[in-house]
């Protein structure tokens, strides 16, 4: 396993058409949703970002099915408007297919926040932890993560710094924000974790 992990695998179907999003050392990215069904039944839409050229190498239509691989990205957002840590998936591949729905994820990196331990109103046990994987040219994405059970109750006793190793799922959450009063929905991206254990040291 490489010292800095971060890769998702996605199969779903794409449930918006294509937005111009943003530029970038002069290359156009464009977003979308991906919607994937969960073995519960359950629909995670996750939001993707792809580039003009890789777009326009495999035109796909929205209700079509794809396939996508690429990086977990963060984005802090300054503005005074809506989440303050904006999740998205960098697309590097894309393919339109007929596959069964998928969603993988593999990352490594440092826990940046102490975790945080709690137990649901049923019992369940379940961590959250921000994990920092690094990218290059020094850079990092903070990316919140959910842990379960046993692996809750390991990963909550480590402190800052330790390195992690995760595979998992990029799932989404539907949540109730009150701002002056008003409730507002809105949508929290997390990895929810299977498997964990401690990583290499940078």
């Amino acid at each position: 396993m490489e010292q800095f992990a971060n890769h998702i695998a996605l199969t779903g179907c794409m449930a918006s058409a294509p937005e111009y999003s943003h530029s970038n050392h002069g290359r156009r990215f464009y977003s979308f949703f991906l919607e994937v069904a969960r073995l519960s039944g359950a629909i995670d839409r996750l939001p993707i970002l792809a580039s003009e050229e890789l777009l326009a190498a495999t035109p796909a239509d929205e209700g079509e099915g794809i396939s996508i691989e690429g990086q977990i990205r963060s984005f802090n957002n300054r503005s005074n408007v809506g989440r303050r840590l904006i999740i998205s998936v960098l697309a590097e591949k894309l393919a339109v297919t007929s596959a069964p729905h998928d969603n993988r994820v593999t990352l490594q990196g440092i826990i940046c926040k102490d975790p945080v331990y709690r137990r649901t109103p049923l019992g369940r046990e379940i961590c959250d932890v921000m994990l920092a994987v690094n990218r290059p040219y020094r850079r990092a994405d903070y990316l919140p993560c959910i842990l379960w059970g046993r692996c809750a109750q390991e990963v909550s006793a480590y402190p800052v710094g330790t390195p992690l190793l995760l595979t998992g799922r990029l799932q989404s959450r539907e949540y109730i924000k009150l701002i002056d009063g008003a409730a507002e929905q809105r949508t929290a991206y997390e990895i929810s974790a299977i498997t964990a254990e401690l990583g290499e040291l940078p």
